[in-house]
C-alpha cells in the first residue's frame, strides 16, 4: 500500500450532540449570517469550551505559569507516532501496561488505545487514567506528546492532576479524546495541528494518522 494509504480522521466530530466536561460551555453552531441576508454569503460562529473534543493541553491550562497553546513547538505536532493497546489496563495506566508493547526506539509521540469505548456523546463517570510515575519512562524514551482516547490523563475528579504536571514537567504535550477504537496498534504518520490561539490554554485539533508500512514509510517524519 505504501504511500497510497489513507488518512484516517481520529478526532471527535463537533456538533451539538458532543459530550463536554460537567459545567464548562457545551458546543453551538449557528450561522450568524445567512446567504439570504447578505446577499453573498453565509456566516457561522461557535461558542466552545476549548477542551471539548479532541484537543491539545497548553501547561497554562494547569500551570498559571506554564506556557499557552502558541508558545508549543508545532513540530510535535507532526510526523511519526506509535498507537499501543493498553485495553488490559482497566483502572490506571502503569508500567505494566507497557510490559507487552514494543517499546524499543519508541518515535516521539505516542498514542494510547484504552480500554473504554470511543463515545463522544457520553461523558464517563470514570476513565483509566495514567499514572504519573511511567512520564519518567516515556521521556527517556524520547517522547514528546502522549495522546489518548479518554477526555484527561488524570482521574476525572482530580485537583492535584500530577500526570499533567509530570508531563508538563518532561517537556511532553497532552493531546485528548482522540478516537482509536478498532486501529491496529503499530506505527503511523500523525498530524494533530493546534489553532494559533494567542494566550490560550488549550486548542481544539482536527487530528489524522496514515499507516506506515515499508522502510520508505518509516523514514517520513523521522526526528533526530
Amino acid at each position: 500500500m505504501g504511500n497510497e494509504a489513507t488518512w484516517i480522521d481520529i478526532s471527535q466530530p463537533l456538533d451539538q450532540k458532543i459530550a463536554t466536561w460537567p459545567n464548562d460551555t457545551p458546543f453551538s453552531y449557528e450561522r450568524a449570517v445567512t446567504k439570504e441576508m447578505s446577499g453573498s454569503v453565509n456566516i457561522g460562529k461557535i461558542a466552545m469550551s476549548l477542551h471539548t473534543g479532541t484537543h491539545v493541553d497548553a501547561p497554562f491550562h494547569f500551570d498559571n505559569e506554564g506556557s499557552g497553546i502558541l508558545d508549543l513547538d508545532i513540530n510535535v505536532f507532526i510526523g511519526k507516532a506509535r498507537l499501543i493497546d493498553v485495553t488490559h489496563c482497566t483502572k490506571r495506566i502503569d508500567a505494566q501496561a507497557f510490559a507487552a508493547a514494543d517499546t524499543d526506539a519508541l518515535p516521539p509521540r505516542v498514542l494510547l488505545r484504552t480500554s473504554l469505548p470511543n463515545d463522544r456523546e457520553r461523558f464517563p463517570e470514570r476513565i483509566p487514567a495514567i499514572d504519573a510515575t511511567i512520564v519518567p519512562f516515556l521521556k527517556e524514551k524520547g517522547v514528546r506528546l502522549i495522546g489518548v482516547d479518554v477526555p484527561s490523563v488524570d482521574p476525572l475528579d482530580s485537583k492535584a492532576l500530577p500526570a499533567h504536571h509530570a508531563f508538563s514537567d518532561h517537556g511532553i504535550h497532552i493531546l485528548e479524546n482522540v478516537m482509536l477504537d478498532g486501529l491496529a496498534p503499530g506505527d503511523y504518520e500523525f498530524v494533530a495541528l493546534p489553532l494559533p490561539l494567542a494566550d490560550a490554554d488549550g486548542s481544539p485539533v482536527r487530528a489524522a494518522i496514515r499507516p506506515l508500512y515499508g522502510k520508505e514509510e518509516h523514514d517520513v517524519g523521522k526526528e533526530s
